[in-house]
């Protein structure tokens, strides 16, 4: 991509540049260049997407839901066949490595996969004779318009996400992605309208701030998903709520991972590196405080230090490169500004990622691996999402002493995932039983659900009540209707 596009909307089955009057320069994060522009759409844009999804409703719900899934199938192939080409596009506009990017656009895959069989997952429930002669069933019947705002870390998958799910079960699908990243829906959309789903059925509209805002407040959107930062999952879950909207809002994340003596310490640390530097640091599943208990303290302090140290940062489409930018200028300066401010709060830097660049890249937004030791539970840093390639240590003598580390409200108010490393079962139990998160890994460095789970998350992780992905994608994108009926039979003799 040397050549900077201008990126279009997809409204009613066409592709439109609109009326935006402001627009922003997509960067590729590993050399900083602008490969893209993408504009702004005002709320007239967005009303224009409203209008089409409900006209297409209207037929759309009323095709059998075994031909709607048909277009899902057509998707799955061409998502297959254009793998190596999103994925490319991925690492240009996010800056992640090739492998990163072709694994997450196999995790939003899945998802059309699970959406494929909603013909089963929508079937509602029935009873006969509830009262002599009365018999009772409940129905699940589509919103209408729903949209969904996505982020900047994964364009592929979270989208995939969302709107497998949506259509499938009979609603009408709007995108508002990151302007950080449109390049990837660019894509996605393009292998959407080849695969055939009628016009106005899915709509991508690019935009900033103001478009959220004509998303949320729209009268005729019905729903709204999002994943971000909690700031503004609360903010989107609240004003989405004030306007009578569904909401499911993914925020932020400080996840923690326990690591007991009895666990395989190299093997450990090798996934704990995976888990933290993996994406940049850049995921809502990345490991953020490795809480060591007992003696694992000194053999994980030394490992993960020179595992940090010794990591391969660099162009992603580099086969060797094991970790990429991150996403901007901004980013790099907040995270470099966070790991100051851990160390003017006693955290001990041993590995300093700041400051680094990679060759020939010099303008590229570099982050390196970070560790900092001996983190108070009580710092702004413990609980602050940093969302870049940094590690925080702390320590615990007990696994009681552990969970009540991440368990503590005052130093971590999210819940998204928690991870313990050991060979004891009892203590697995104990763990997964009493951990205050949503998505537990056990011996696992990035606890992410298949796409027939949900994407769990509590606390301020996670606002709303039915999460991402499988059943609770079809509840959130439905409504129940129960229907009680009676059938006398002295009635059908008159006829």
């Amino acid at each position: 991509m040397t050549q900077q596009q201008e990126l279009l909307n997809y409204v009613n089955g066409q592709w439109q540049r609109g009326s935006a009057t402001a627009a922003l320069d997509v960067h590729n994060p590993a050399t900083g260049a602008a490969i893209a522009t993408v504009a702004l759409s005002p709320a007239a844009e967005v009303d224009a997407a409203v209008r089409a999804g409900q006209d297409a409703f209207a037929e759309w719900r009323r095709m059998p839901v075994v031909d709607r899934i048909q277009p899902l199938f057509r998707l799955k192939m061409l998502l297959e066949e254009h793998l190596d080409d999103i994925g490319r596009v991925i690492t240009e506009e996010c800056g992640k490595t090739y492998a990163e990017s072709v694994g997450e656009m196999r995790r939003g895959i899945e998802n059309v996969e699970v959406a494929c069989g909603t013909p089963s997952l929508m079937q509602g429930w029935n009873n006969e004779d509830i009262a002599r002669g009365i018999d009772e069933h409940m129905l699940r019947q589509p919103l209408g318009v729903v949209a969904a705002i996505t982020p900047f870390n994964f364009p592929g998958m979270i989208p995939l996400w969302f709107l497998p799910y949506a259509i499938a079960t009979g609603n009408c699908f709007i995108l508002k992605p990151s302007e950080k990243v449109p390049l990837t829906t660019q894509r996605l959309f393009a292998l959407i309208e080849e695969a055939g789903f009628p016009p106005g059925v899915a709509q991508l509209v690019n935009g900033g701030a103001d478009t959220v805002d004509a998303i949320l407040d729209h009268p005729d959107i019905r729903a709204i998903s999002f994943v971000g930062s909690t700031p503004v999952a609360k903010y989107v879950y609240s004003r989405a709520t004030a306007n009578g909207k569904r909401a499911q809002c993914q925020g932020g994340a400080k996840n923690p991972v326990v690591i007991m003596p009895d666990a395989n310490i190299e093997t450990t640390t090798q996934i704990m590196g995976d888990s933290a530097f993996g994406c940049a640091g850049q995921r809502c599943l990345a490991v953020s405080v490795a809480i060591t208990v007992g003696q694992a303290k000194e053999p994980f302090t030394e490992g993960i230090a020179d595992l940090a140290a010794g990591r391969k940062v660099g162009y992603g489409l580099d086969e060797t490169t094991e970790m990429g930018p991150v996403i901007t200028r901004e980013s790099k300066e907040r995270i470099e500004g966070l790991i100051e401010a851990g160390a003017q709060e006693g955290a001990r830097v041993l590995v300093d990622g700041r400051q680094k660049t990679v060759a020939g890249y010099d303008d590229g937004y570099w982050v390196f691996p970070t560790v900092l030791d001996a983190v108070d539970p009580s710092s702004h840093l413990s609980r602050t999402e940093i969302f870049g390639p940094v590690l925080s240590l702390m320590h615990a003598d007990t696994i009681e002493d552990a969970i009540d580390l991440v368990n503590n409200k005052g130093s971590n108010s999210y819940g998204n995932m928690a991870c313990l490393f050991t060979s004891s079962g009892a203590v697995a139990r104990q763990f997964r039983y009493d951990v205050d998160a949503g998505n537990i890994g056990i011996n696992i460095g990035v606890a992410a659900p298949m796409a027939f789970f949900p994407f769990s998350g509590w606390n301020e992780s996670f606002f709303g009540d039915l999460h991402a992905q499988s059943r609770h994608g079809i509840e959130f994108y439905t409504q129940t209707k129960v229907v009680v009926e009676r059938w006398p039979q002295e009635w059908s003799r008159k006829f």
